[in-house]
């Protein structure tokens, strides 16, 4: 079995704080505790032009030290604050020993209350710092959680990309949260998607956890912050797509004729309408231009296997359909609203002519 002689497991948790962050704003808000805009460091696996815009806001934050299955995180947590309104919060626990010394730590982490409850707070008493700085704030009940296991050296010359062939069952294991007795189909789907850069790293993506192996690979993990985050961008917006669809279908059925004419609901319902597609649309494309990784090079091919694993396509595919069926309801409402004024202007007409005929005999 091998044995690791230095690692750190990476537990992240992403919130939604509000429709959006002046990031310089939060800086200026967090001064007094370091905080700093950072971005993905350039080099081999990723060309200088590959960057967040805007770059992220980076703060640390002292927090109380859990031990959990007889391992202690560290006594602080990384805050990283994107402008579309979303932070992703990481807690870090020291990682030695042997591989499947690591089960017991994998298990507890998976959906635990102590550790989700912390980073609840952590994040509305961060909301309430940066309060001035965001716009609309409230912190969304809706969390998403990621796991990522760096081991960065380990005992022997076994190269990390053939580590997992070797020691396959116990790889699944650790990524499937302790779960023993997986079946072979399991563990094959499990170690299905990896990626290397050299012979000295790999990373091994999950749709839960994930496993990167070798030094450096702090772009990485930058990668899997922010898929994170996209993740709960993503179903926060199809969760408020879809009360925009039972809110429009409730306009669909108001009542016709001069009555739906004169009533102001259905004016309402339009504004309503209009402004669920503009702020969906808005959030959707500040989340999917706030990172462009998008070519041959390794972080965007790394960004496509994680966006795969996440089932990213499929919400962007999602969400792209609802966006199309709101606006194509908020177009027949419109419609339908101009053919009643239409229809009323007409009888106005009609009305008009025949007073004018009627005056006309009389006089």
């Amino acid at each position: 079995m091998v044995t690791i002689t230095r690692g750190t497991c990476h537990v992240m948790f992403a919130y939604d704080l509000g429709f959006g962050i002046d990031l310089d704003q939060a800086q200026a808000c967090l001064a007094a505790e370091g905080a700093r805009r950072g971005g993905l460091r350039p080099g081999p696996r990723a060309p200088r032009y590959v960057q967040y815009e805007p770059e992220p806001l980076r703060v640390r934050r002292p927090v109380t030290v859990q031990t959990i299955a007889g391992v202690a995180c560290h006594g602080e947590v990384e805050a990283v604050l994107y402008d579309f309104g979303a932070v992703n919060l990481t807690w870090r626990f020291p990682v030695v020993g042997t591989l499947d010394a690591q089960f017991p730590l994998a298990a507890a982490l998976h959906e635990h209350e102590g550790l989700l409850a912390d980073s609840r707070r952590v994040a509305a008493d961060l909301l309430e710092r940066i309060r001035p700085a965001v716009s609309r704030p409230a912190l969304v009940g809706m969390v998403e959680d990621y796991i990522a296991w760096h081991i960065e050296s380990w005992v022997g010359e076994t190269p990390a990309a053939t580590l997992t062939d070797q020691y396959p069952d116990a790889v699944a294991r650790l990524l499937r949260a302790g779960e023993p007795d997986l079946s072979r189909q399991e563990i094959e789907e499990t170690l299905g998607v990896r990626l290397s850069y050299a012979t000295h790293d790999a990373a091994i993506i999950d749709w839960n956890a994930s496993l990167l192996l070798g030094r450096e690979q702090e772009d990485a993990l930058a990668v899997l912050e922010f898929s994170n985050v996209e993740l709960l961008e993503m179903r926060f917006l199809d969760g408020q797509l879809d009360r925009a669809l039972e809110s429009a279908a409730l306009a669909v059925q108001r009542p016709g004729g001069v009555r739906g004419l004169l009533s102001h609901r259905t004016a309402a319902d339009l504004r309503r309408i209009a402004t669920y597609q503009a702020d969906s649309a808005m959030l959707f494309e500040s989340v999917n231009n706030a990172l462009k990784l998008v070519g041959d090079q390794y972080l965007a091919r790394l960004y496509r296997l994680v966006a795969t694993r996440l089932h990213l396509p499929e919400w962007d595919a999602s969400i792209l359909r609802k966006l199309h069926t709101l606006d194509s309801i908020y177009t027949k409402v419109h419609d339908r609203q101009a053919t009643r004024r239409m229809e009323v202007l007409e009888w106005i007409i009609i009305l008009l002519i025949a007073f004018e005929v009627v005056m006309s005999l009389v006089r």
